[in-house]
């Protein structure tokens, strides 16, 4: 059975960033919206302040940045997806207070990730960037001084989430001990040991990988002090988030021997695009890998972020799902037949419900199904009705309840 629904779906208007995987596209056009504007670059705020008020679906990676001015400009904006692990570059609070949802991918690219800190490991402990560069200068630097096998030396993860956990099953397997360190009790995998302070992490770790979110509470959590801590000639690699380590302090730990290899894929401050003008105190040293932000950048990572991101974007606009929002309560939603559905996002405050129930009644609309959650901020109220019940007089009505944020007949 099609369903009739309030909003066509070739009038709802997508916009795509960043050079989002086929993928993406694809799916989209499987569950019939086809109306998308694309770009392969990022948007600055002021050109997304010209033109987000026409769309209803954003979908980014991580340089576009939607903050509340963008958001409170976005009237038609109905959904976000961050096709990527993170979701900081969006204003989750401003989002929010809008009832709109935002998507992402936190699992998708755990693998590419997980594989780079291995291999960068073994690179550095064997200092094949140094190497490699005087190989392509013509010089023969064949020696084993200070080069050293991956097996038999212990690994710290700080942060054992989705990723570090990967990290933890595919390090056993090479040989190395685990160690790792979370503020969260965490079960280990294999034979992972979990260690009670940061402290002891660094001072027993030969490699030492951060995981860990970009908040505040993490911003530069690791200089001088964390780096004298650790043992002389470690291995550190951050493949997290670039605002966690001090670069500088990172610098003069290389250039005192501390530190005998490093490799840094997120900086604090990243170029908006491809191409020149990346600028690091890094830069020239010779056993230290820097590469651009690329952890989770393999075709078989962006292709599941495609998809993933994709499904739950769809999902919402189709069934009102919100299953995975870092926004909206999430609601994993049955398809109903010979219904309408209505949605009901509103502050979360007592009497709500009550009052939508209030009008349910008074416009004598039968109830087939309820779905109600909440947090913190806001609730979700799904409702299935009669097929014939909901009228333009109902959602007025409803759209007057005190604490409405949005209300709509979603088919």
């Amino acid at each position: 059975m099609t369903k009739e629904v309030s909003f066509p779906k070739d009038k709802i208007k997508i916009l795509l960033l960043e050079g989002l995987h086929p993928s993406a596209f694809n799916e989209f056009a499987k569950k019939g919206y086809t109306n998308i504007d694309s770009s392969k670059d990022a948007m600055t705020e002021d050109e997304l302040l010209n033109c987000i008020e026409n769309y209803h679906i954003i979908g980014i990676r991580s340089k576009t940045i939607l903050n509340a001015a963008v958001l409170e400009k976005a009237k038609k904006l109905v959904t976000v997806g961050c096709f990527c692990i993170g979701t900081n570059q969006v204003d989750l609070a401003k989002a929010t207070s809008l009832g709109i949802p935002v998507f992402n991918s936190p699992y998708s690219n755990t693998r590419s990730v997980a594989e780079l800190i291995i291999g960068n490991s073994i690179m550095l402990l064997r200092k094949i960037p140094e190497k490699n560069k005087h190989a392509h200068e013509g010089t023969w630097l064949k020696d084993a001084k200070g080069c050293y096998e991956l097996r038999g030396k212990t690994i710290g993860i700080v942060g054992y989430g989705h990723i570090g956990t990967q990290v933890s099953v595919m390090a056993e397997g090479m040989g190395l001990k685990v160690i790792y360190y979370d503020i969260e009790s965490k079960l280990p995998l294999g034979n992972a040991t979990a260690v009670e302070t940061l402290d002891e992490l660094f001072q027993r770790s030969d490699i030492v990988t951060l995981h860990v979110p970009g908040t505040p509470q993490t911003k530069n959590m690791i200089g001088e002090k964390e780096f004298a801590m650790m043992k002389d000639g470690v291995i550190f690699q951050n493949l997290s988030r670039g605002t966690i380590v001090d670069i500088d302090a990172l610098k003069k730990a290389y250039d005192s021997g501390k530190v005998s290899g490093a490799a840094i894929d997120v900086f604090p401050v990243e170029p908006k695009q491809k191409g020149p003008g990346f600028v690091s105190s890094l830069q020239g040293l010779e056993n230290i890998i820097l590469t651009p932000h690329i952890g989770g950048s393999t075709q078989e990572a962006q292709e599941n972020i495609g998809i993933e991101v994709s499904v739950k974007l769809t999902g919402y606009i189709d069934t009102g799902a919100t299953l995975g929002s870092k926004t909206v309560p999430e609601l994993s939603l049955p398809l109903q037949q010979n219904t309408r559905r209505v949605l009901h996002i509103h502050h979360n405050v007592p009497g709500v419900l009550s009052e939508i129930n209030s009008i349910l009644s008074k416009h004598e609309v039968n109830i087939l199904a309820q779905y109600l959650k909440t947090n913190e901020t806001i609730g979700y109220v799904v409702l299935d009705v009669d097929a014939n019940a909901a009228d333009i007089e109902m959602m007025e009505d409803l759209k007057k309840v005190k604490h409405t944020i949005k209300a709509r007949i979603l088919y």
